[in-house]
């Protein structure tokens, strides 16, 4: 059973697209029916999830803390390590984690989860290595995707669509 969902931002939570303002301002755009899918996981089964990425944005901040995500690590270089003190903390194995990533700062974390994905749009490399390539792309429902496939095979599917009945 998955016990932690993590989670990358660009390319898998966003389009991995970058806009900046003049004044330097950094806009990121999130998917609206992955943060209901993660809110649900988090806030209302009571799920943990992590949000891993390689750079640094106080939107990304703020969207975890909205989400209700636990663990956020931004400007990481070696996602998997960071992800093994996690483990550690949770008394969680890799078995139970569930992760989602685009690119090749991903490869070693997505290797070692029990169950990986990438979104439709990310790297051919990932694609060969993950376990579901999901039909939909990053920032545009590859973690809500995700996550309703996690809920079925864990048989929890019932109580994930009963919080909103």
């Amino acid at each position: 059973m998955i016990e932690l969902i993590v989670l990358d931002v660009d390319g898998t939570l966003t389009d991995g697209g970058i806009t900046y303002t003049n004044s330097g301002e950094e806009l990121k755009t999130f998917d609206v029916s992955d943060g209901l899918a993660i809110a649900t996981w988090t806030k209302k089964l009571n799920k943990n999830a992590a949000i891993i990425t390689g750079r640094k944005s106080l939107i990304v901040e703020k969207r975890a803390k909205e989400l209700g995500i636990k663990h956020l690590y931004q400007g990481v270089h070696n996602k998997d390590e960071v992800l093994e003190n996690i483990l550690k903390e949770e008394n969680i194995s890799w078995s139970q984690v569930a992760a989602i990533g685009d690119d090749l700062n991903d490869y070693k974390m997505l290797k070692k989860a029990g169950l990986s994905f990438t979104p439709f749009t990310g790297s051919n490399y990932i694609k060969e290595i993950v376990n579901i390539v999901c039909n939909s792309s990053g920032g545009k429902g590859a973690v809500r995707e995700m996550i309703e496939f996690i809920v079925k095979e864990d048989g929890i599917e019932e109580d994930f669509i009963k919080v909103w009945l």
